[in-house]
């Protein structure tokens, strides 16, 4: 044999037996792999299938029927229930109705749940195993929607105890309606309540109660809302009566809310008052000034009406007035009446005009007197205030029992003073003076704020 062939067979050889030993290690590891494996879970066997297989066996699910209630046949089982409210969400006046997110738990005695225990201690389990058992069907009374939460499971917690006690909990967001009245708002105050019943069972199957009384009804601290104030939560109950299917046991979870009254007062009550406030501000304008008091009347009318709509349209339609409508209306009248104030005035206005222009066709002017000068006055002036004007003559034209009416005064101006009075006129021919103010604006002055303010006085006493 050649000598590179004894070489080849060598290294090949040596080849050989590496790979066998390599092979032999690799099984060796995974046999002690193997063996390690099964020691450990020979020391921790699985858990949840024995504790699964031994609660079976335990509460004995498989044995009993279900479907029928606890003492089937016998005297209605009582059913406790205590309730803790997580949040009062929202009211709504529009829709009549609140929505509350709570902790509805019950609490009774199903023997056929009961199990052996060495140490007294209970069993929880999620909301699996409820639907193997049976549970109280209670509903919420004039609910319009509900839920129980599931995220990230179903919020579901029942607990048994040995002797068979059971506490069924879940986590429940209602929306239910609440029946107000709109008669005293926005100064009102609103009791709702919640009402919990069994659908099925009546009182001669289940009996359901408040499991602690008031104690019963737990709130969270942080509870509020931004535009009631929450007085007090309480329980009641009472039995329900049902033509078709008869008496029920009903809980009632009753709260009173009352209104917070600052926000209607920024938003409805200052802006109608100062409108109403503004609509006054006309008195004090010449009469004669027909623009501007009559865009100031229609101005402070429809903002008025603006604030009447807004204010109804975030409301339900009522078919009785509210106290709110009552102020606004009110504040509109007095707006409303504000212009026809100066309609009166501005009539009267228009009507002494006439009569001074016939007074004056029937009393020509003073013929012959150099640079004569005439001057209206109404009754507040008297004579002596007229004589007062140095310089001047005087000549009463009006008759007698027109004198408090008005009266025309002739001024002759003399050669003398004649430089004077004209700087003093400012070279104006002729004057005439008419009091700006009329009698029914001086006493819409005194008669519009007193009323309003007596108004405001008696809504205030009456609805606060």
């Amino acid at each position: 044999m050649p000598y590179f062939a004894k070489v080849f067979l060598l290294i090949f050889c040596l080849v050989l037996l590496v790979e066998s030993r390599k092979h032999r290690r690799r099984r060796w590891t995974s046999q002690l792999e193997v063996q390690r494996a099964s020691h450990i879970y020979k020391k921790n066997h699985d858990m949840t299938k024995n504790r699964k297989g031994k609660t079976e066996q335990l509460l004995r699910v498989d044995d009993h029927d279900f479907t029928m209630r606890p003492a089937f046949g016998g005297p209605a089982i009582p059913v406790g229930v205590d309730v803790q409210v997580e949040s009062l969400d929202s009211i709504s006046e529009v829709d009549m109705d609140f929505t509350m997110t709570l902790y509805l738990r019950h609490y009774w005695k199903d023997e056929r749940l009961s199990f052996p225990s060495t140490n007294n201690k209970s069993m929880t389990f999620d909301g699996r195993l409820v639907k193997k058992i049976w549970v109280p069907d209670v509903f919420f009374v004039h609910s319009k929607r509900s839920f129980i939460h599931d995220t990230t499971t179903d919020n579901i917690m029942l607990r048994v105890f040995p002797d068979g006690h059971v506490l069924y909990s879940m986590r429940i967001t209602v929306t239910a309606m609440c029946n107000m009245d709109f008669s005293r708002f926005p100064l009102d105050s609103q009791t709702c309540s919640l009402e919990l019943e069994s659908y099925a069972y009546t009182d001669e199957d289940l009996m359901l109660y408040w499991k602690n009384g008031n104690e019963s009804l737990k709130t969270d601290e942080k509870i509020s809302l931004s535009q009631f104030l929450i007085q007090k939560f309480h329980t009641t109950s009472r039995l329900a009566f049902y033509s078709s299917t008869g008496w029920y046991n009903r809980l009632y979870i009753n709260f009173t809310l009352h209104r917070h009254i600052f926000f209607f007062l920024l938003q409805t009550y200052f802006p109608a008052t100062l409108m109403v406030m503004l609509s006054w501000v006309s008195f004090w304008i010449d009469r004669r000034a027909v623009p501007a008091r009559v865009s100031l009347g229609i101005t402070t009318v429809l903002t008025m009406s603006t604030i009447i709509t807004g204010v109804n349209a975030s409301m339900p339609r009522v078919s009785y007035i509210k106290a709110v409508d009552i102020y606004l209306w009110v504040s509109f009248v007095f707006v409303f009446l504000s212009v026809l104030e100066y309609a009166a005035v501005n009539y009267l206005t228009t009507v002494q005009e006439r009569k001074e222009g016939k007074l004056r066709e029937k009393f020509p002017c003073t013929c012959g007197i150099p640079h004569s000068k005439t001057i209206m006055l109404d009754g507040n002036y008297s004579e002596s205030d007229a004589n007062s004007l140095a310089g001047y003559t005087i000549n009463q034209m009006v008759p007698e029992e027109e004198k408090q009416e008005k009266m025309v005064v002739h001024l002759a101006v003399s050669n003398e003073s004649n430089s004077s009075k004209k700087r003093g006129l400012k070279g104006h021919m002729g004057l005439r003076i008419i009091q700006n103010t009329h009698a029914i604006d001086k006493y819409s002055r005194l008669i519009f704020p007193g009323t309003y303010i007596f108004f405001n006085l008696i809504y205030w006493s009456v609805f606060s």
